[in-house]
């Protein structure tokens, strides 16, 4: 069974990334959340890096603020996917510190970085990393896709009443 590692800076960004956790679990995709901070602690961020893909950990969502160098670093150090979450914190410059530090990132260290606080589509990424390879997760990502569809023709039937 894939895992998903959901990691943040500091319980600060958990509001934005329990989107992420939301919709994982909406798939039945297991869930590791835990704080790494590439500043405060980065012997805990190398030795998860280094090490998530020996624990069943299929793809990695950081999710970071200001100046948000946890994305770039996991990647640095890890073989998995790893998908980035800009989140406009109280320190931020309108959150484009953080998208700019997580977007702008070196050849051979990619990065897939979503939409500031974009936690929903980081997890919606990852499942479909997942289902790549899981037909159980690509069927639930289908039924959902479907079902964005129906809320759109939904939402024009009433607008054109």
């Amino acid at each position: 069974m894939s895992k998903v590692a959901i990691i943040m800076g500091s319980n600060s960004d958990l509001p934005v990334m329990q989107e992420a956790i939301d919709i994982l679990k909406g798939f039945d995709i297991e869930v590791e959340v835990d704080i790494v901070s590439a500043h405060r602690t980065p012997e805990k961020l190398f030795e998860f890096s280094k090490n998530a893909h020996t624990r069943g950990i299929s793809v990695i969502i950081a999710g970071a603020g200001g100046a948000a160098h946890l994305p770039g670093m996991v990647a640095s150090l890890s073989p998995l996917p790893i998908i980035g979450v800009p989140v406009k914190s109280s320190n931020s410059i309108d959150g484009w510190d953080s998208i700019l530090s997580i977007l702008q990132m070196p050849g051979g260290v990619p990065v897939a970085t979503v939409a500031l606080n974009g936690a929903k589509n980081a997890g919606i990424l990852a499942a479909q990393i997942i289902g790549s390879h899981d037909s159980c997760v690509l069927d639930k990502i289908i039924v959902y896709k479907e079902g964005l569809k129906l809320k759109v023709e939904d939402a024009a039937k009433i607008i054109k009443q």
